[in-house]
């Protein structure tokens, strides 16, 4: 925790500030180990306090690491508070709230809002937060093998759903809560397939189909988030095709994974296999993204990103061919990157036929 706080103030120093605050729970969590309704403070020096609502005071106390937890009503108490511990300060918040950044700017004149220092910090994993990242990746992997057993033809989309996140829930892996999205997880049976952010329906799998199934879900915090394709009996000549031509792609791309490449390198390893073959224009999406706390975090490894890779970032690497109307195939790992990067997850990219 230490080292993290002192990261977090060299990111703020960099952008003159000496005094960080928090109002969003993942970084909450990650500078005082609480995640919960709350504000956060960090002081030059490496002082953490926690302002909390009195129903979170108690959890505050237990569950954060070298914090003093200060009790501040709801709505304007809380912000009260605040601003009489930090209105000498050079503050940097991450809050984006325009009435909020009104009142505070009215006794903190030199506070900016910025998220800078928090996702620079974050984006480098320790050791600790590998480690909760590898053990979330293999109970994934353990739900791809609940899947290749149990997946079968007249299954509904949202009853296998049910079945895998059963599951997660005993091994302690929740939904991320996602906004964009009404399910935990994505499985997309068919024609839904082709739709790379499907809604689950009460699709039944049928001979013949593809199934895509996205399994992003969160571990003491951390975000693991892997895909795999499933086959429903004997798939079209066309689908097994582009199948292997998205096995092979994301092989290029977690190849050209290693520390001082560009994360456009990586896109461009996976986009250029899958153009050569005549399926670019099916590819419609980039090639990854980090995962930490957030599903998505930077960098962002896409065409466009010009961020070097750093050893112990947290990337995935998932290219797809999306057919309308007929079919989708998503390969997706997460990895830590290495000179030889780590990927955490096991489970087989060999087509798994039901």
């Amino acid at each position: 925790m230490k080292e993290r706080r002192k990261n977090l103030l060299k990111f703020a120093k960099q952008i003159d500030c000496d005094t960080l605050v928090t109002f969003e729970p993942e970084n909450l969590f990650y500078m005082t180990g609480f995640w919960g309704e709350a504000i956060g403070i960090l002081e030059k020096g490496g002082n953490a306090t926690i302002i909390a609502p009195e129903l979170e005071v108690g959890r505050a106390k237990e569950e954060s690491r070298e914090c003093s937890v200060i009790t501040g009503e709801r709505g304007v108490g809380i912000i009260s508070s605040l601003k009489s511990k930090i209105q000498k300060n050079k503050v940097c918040t991450d809050c984006n709230d325009f009435s909020i950044m009104t009142t505070l700017k009215k006794s903190i004149p030199k506070i900016k809002s910025s998220t800078m220092p928090f996702y620079n910090s974050r984006i480098i994993k320790d050791e600790k937060e590998v480690q909760i990242l590898k053990k979330g990746s293999k109970i994934i992997d353990e739900m791809f093998e609940i899947c290749s057993n149990r997946m079968k033809v007249g299954q509904r989309e949202s009853e296998l759903q049910a079945i895998l996140m059963a599951y997660a829930i005993e091994q302690q892996m929740f939904d991320t809560g996602y906004k964009s999205t009404l399910n935990p997880l994505i499985i997309a049976g068919g024609p839904n397939g082709a739709l790379p952010h499907a809604q689950v329906t009460q699709r039944k799998f049928k001979k013949g189909d593809l199934v895509v199934v996205d399994l992003t879900l969160r571990y003491k915090g951390y975000v693991s988030d892997s895909t795999r394709t499933f086959a429903i009996g004997k798939i079209s000549d066309k689908a097994a095709e582009a199948y292997e031509i998205v096995k092979e792609s994301q092989t290029h791309g977690i190849n050209a994974v290693k520390p001082k490449v560009k994360c456009k390198e990586v896109d461009f390893a996976c986009r250029k296999l899958i153009e050569d073959k005549n399926y670019g224009k099916y590819f419609i999406h980039s090639t990854g993204h980090g995962i930490g706390l957030e599903v998505h975090e930077v960098p962002n490894v896409s065409y466009q990103s010009e961020t070097l890779l750093e050893g112990n970032m947290a990337i995935t690497v998932e290219p797809g061919i999306y057919i309308p109307k007929k079919f989708g195939i998503r390969i997706e790992d997460s990895l830590i990157v290495k000179q030889n990067p780590i990927v955490m997850h096991k489970f087989t990219k060999d087509l798994v036929t039901i």
